[in-house]
């Protein structure tokens, strides 16, 4: 039997919106910057999607990309070529 361990992105990133930016309503489509996200917060986030994913992903983009959902689009879940 094979589980299937796909992540939902898009709902995982909301999540680390929602702890980091201490705001349980945050949903996919909310929007880092109206929810009051700084820089540290992005940061943060970055550094959690990390720590969850194992994907290196750029302050720049969490800015780029405000949302759970347009950031999840852009965050490249493939290991590094070497």
């Amino acid at each position: 039997m094979t589980s299937n361990l796909k992540v939902d992105v898009p709902e995982l990133i909301a999540a680390i919106y929602r702890e980091t930016l201490g705001d349980a309503t945050l949903d996919t489509g909310s929007d880092f910057f109206e929810a009051g996200g700084d820089s540290l917060a992005a940061f943060q986030i970055t550094a959690r999607i990390q720590e969850s994913l194992g994907a290196e992903v750029p302050v720049a983009l969490v800015f780029a990309y405000p949302s759970p959902a347009d950031l999840a689009s852009v965050v490249d879940l493939e290991p590094a070529q070497g």
